[in-house]
């Protein structure tokens, strides 16, 4: 009998186990990586397509209203970190501003409706009400605005373009008959214009937010007596010149005691709109419009002025078409999560699939331990076969037996763990299937061999009796 072989171990070698660890590791690692620098690319890029951008406001004469508001829009958007930031160009007059903001010098500006709109002009936000108060002396009334044209007419109001709108109203257009219409003197009161002043008619424009707060014509029932006429043409003039707007004057909104007017009463009034440029971004109009519905409190003027802000006009045949991104938000303030956030779930799918195919390059290529062919153990099949014809007896054939199905083994083990590739794998089965038929014709041979050894035996006891 020849020496009996030893029996190997049928377990991974130590090294492969080694190498299942760091792979598995590696895969962990890239793959928290993966997350980690996918998040922050969509937080980057979010941050970079949403960084400040400043916008240009034009406005009037650096103490009016425009001008004040903007300042105020100005600091709201700073104290609520909004990534929009203002510019403010004061002009002379608020003509001049509607003029830098039509040759696209400016982003925003504040119009009333009764300026000529630029083409380009889109409404974010409706800031006030003018309202029209056509006041006669006594007990007088007015029946009509023909009743006007042969009186002689103060305005009672800030700036030419007062005087204009109310001589355009009442179709005034010749010298003659505009000298009638006047600029009420400065500190004028209501007894002095139809005393002294031989007013037959006062015309005052004033905002609604502030009539409330205003206490002048109060102080002036006191003084003398005087009535506050209603516009029966207020729903042909809307009509004539949509610029105009129907509006109503409450029970005691100008005075309480007395209360002025004595019931609810139908004039005619215009309208101060914050508009942008058409090719403003819808997004930047969306932003701007949230910012500004959401913090109304924060952009009231002392004087009232923008305490009542109220959306835009969003129907298609406004005076001034919406914004595009104004009335994404006014028609639809509540969005989804997928419609908030899909920007979000697109960037993060993308840069996800990008940076997860970088770390699989890196990974197969630089770090892992490459999985070891199939057909490379083939090479230890073909030992094994090489060191069937040396084994001498059925125990050294079962140690080369054992250390095949070692091999199948951890064949096997490898390609669950991938620490083998199937590469070659038609090769190792063909070098098994051969290595253990020649074991099998191996211990075939040494039974026939031990069977004749045991009859030379018999025969030689048989002569020797």
């Amino acid at each position: 009998m020849g020496a009996e072989m030893p029996t190997p171990s049928a377990e991974p070698p130590p090294g492969r186990s080694q190498a299942v660890n760091s792979n598995r590791r590696q895969m962990l690692l890239f793959l928290v990586l993966t997350l980690i620098l996918t998040a922050a690319t969509v937080w980057g890029v979010r941050v970079w397509l949403r960084n400040s951008e400043t916008l240009v406001f034009a406005t009037g004469d650096a103490n009016g209203v425009e001008a004040r508001f903007a300042t105020r829009l100005a600091a709201m958007l700073k104290n609520t970190n909004s990534r929009l930031r203002l510019k403010i160009v004061a002009s002379p007059d608020s003509a001049k501003a509607l003029a830098a903001f039509d040759r696209r010098q400016a982003d925003l500006a504040v119009l009333r409706t009764d300026a000529k709109v630029p083409p380009r002009a889109r409404a974010l936000a409706i800031l006030e009400h003018d309202v029209l108060l056509l006041i006669s002396p006594g007990s007088k009334k007015i029946a009509s605005l023909a009743d006007l044209r042969k009186k002689k007419i103060a305005v009672l109001a800030d700036g030419d373009n007062n005087l204009a709108f109310v001589r355009s109203l009442l179709d005034i257009s010749d010298n003659a008959d505009a000298a009638r219409v006047q600029m009420a003197p400065p500190n004028s009161t209501l007894d002095k214009l139809f005393g002294s002043g031989g007013y037959g008619a006062v015309i005052a424009l004033a905002h609604t937010s502030t009539l409330v707060k205003d206490k002048r014509y109060e102080q002036y029932a006191k003084h003398g007596a005087f009535t506050i006429n209603k516009i029966d043409e207020s729903k042909a003039l809307t009509q004539r010149n949509p610029g105009i707007t129907e509006e109503t004057l409450s029970t005691g909104e100008l005075s309480s005691s007395p209360e002025i007017p004595d019931d609810d009463l139908d004039t005619i009034g215009l309208q101060w709109l914050l508009v942008a440029s058409s090719r403003m971004s819808a997004t930047t109009a969306e932003d701007l419009a949230r910012a500004i519905y959401e913090n109304k409190a924060e952009l009231a003027l002392p004087d009232g002025f923008a305490s009542r802000i109220e959306p835009a006009d969003t129907d298609k045949d406004a005076f001034v078409v919406a914004h595009r991104g104004a009335a994404d938000y006014i028609n639809d303030s509540t969005k989804s999560f997928m419609e908030r956030y899909s920007d979000v779930l697109y960037l993060g799918a993308a840069a996800l699939s990008v940076i997860g195919s970088i770390f699989a390059g890196i990974y197969t290529s630089l770090t892992r331990v490459a999985p070891e062919k199939a057909s490379e153990l083939a090479t230890a099949i073909l030992d094994i076969g090489e060191r069937i014809e040396h084994a001498s007896s059925p125990d050294a054939l079962e140690a080369l037996q054992d250390e095949l199905e070692g091999v199948l083994r951890g064949a096997v083990i490898g390609l669950r763990d991938g620490t083998i590739s199937s590469d070659g794998l038609d090769t190792f089965k063909l070098g098994y299937e051969l290595v253990r038929e020649q074991i099998s014709m191996r211990r075939e041979h040494l039974k026939r061999r031990a069977g004749h050894e045991d009859n030379v035996v018999v025969v030689k006891s048989a002569q020797s009796a």
